[in-house]
């Protein structure tokens, strides 16, 4: 037997809807990051990018499992002397909700040129509606 290695130029990108609403952060998070490399598919190649489009609807209607609304903190500082921000999910909801599944998102994926090319394909909205229904996206339930 030989190994299958897929090519770039033999990949078929389909398209993929998760609704957030009322799911927990990190199964959403686990879900599409695992359709954004591709690990969904059987010719899953690590070094290949064969992963595929996510769009995720219902952003602001996300759990966070525990008392993690307003004890989990977001920091980011901004290399000056006392602008360190620190920010809770809570916070974050209020001002940009898609955010928070963007944030979890991206750690699952890899920090390469590989996993930026992925992060291209993650869609995020706050809402129900979304400009990609032309593209026919494919349901996805999370248990």
């Amino acid at each position: 037997m030989k190994t299958f290695s897929a090519k770039a130029q033999d990949i078929e990108r389909k398209w993929y809807v998760i609704d957030a609403a009322d799911k927990v952060l990190g199964q959403v998070a686990v879900q599409a990051a695992n359709i954004l490399r591709g690990k969904n598919k059987t010719i899953f190649t690590p070094h290949v990018d064969c992963g595929d489009y996510v769009v995720i609807v219902n952003a602001h209607k996300v759990l966070l499992s525990g008392n993690k609304e307003t004890s989990k903190i977001y920091t980011r500082y901004t290399g000056y002397v006392g602008n360190q921000v620190v920010l809770t999910p809570a916070k974050i909801r209020r001002k940009k909700p898609e955010y928070l599944l963007e944030h979890a998102v991206l750690g699952m994926v890899p920090h390469t040129r590989q996993g930026r090319a992925q992060a291209t394909r993650l869609k995020v909205y706050a809402s129900a509606e979304h400009p990609h229904a032309a593209q026919n996206p494919e349901s996805v339930t999370i248990a």
